[in-house]
């Protein structure tokens, strides 16, 4: 076999590796940024630990959510944590 159809081998199996890998993970990232982007004080939330709350406050990375029925019970985390949001009702 040729130096140049070892060299298209390995072309055509790292650009599949791209396509079937690399390229849905960061459609995946862009995605999960713009819903993170898109949260405001008052939604709802889901976080990666599977807990629902309300966003009372935030800032740039954190947000600080107020969990069940219990109004003491505020904890600040990162905002990359959520994985659903559910916007409030206006």
């Amino acid at each position: 076999m040729s130096t140049i159809g070892i060299i298209a081998i390995y072309a055509v199996i790292i650009g599949g590796f791209y396509f079937i890998a690399i390229r849905p993970q960061k459609k995946q990232e862009r995605a999960h940024q713009e819903l993170v982007s898109s949260v405001a004080v008052g939604d709802s939330i889901l976080t990666t630990s599977g807990f629902y709350g309300v966003v009372i406050d935030m800032t740039d990375e954190v947000v600080i959510v107020e969990f069940g029925s219990n109004k003491n019970c505020r904890i600040p985390m990162k905002k990359e944590a959520i994985v659903e949001v559910e916007k409030a009702e206006e």
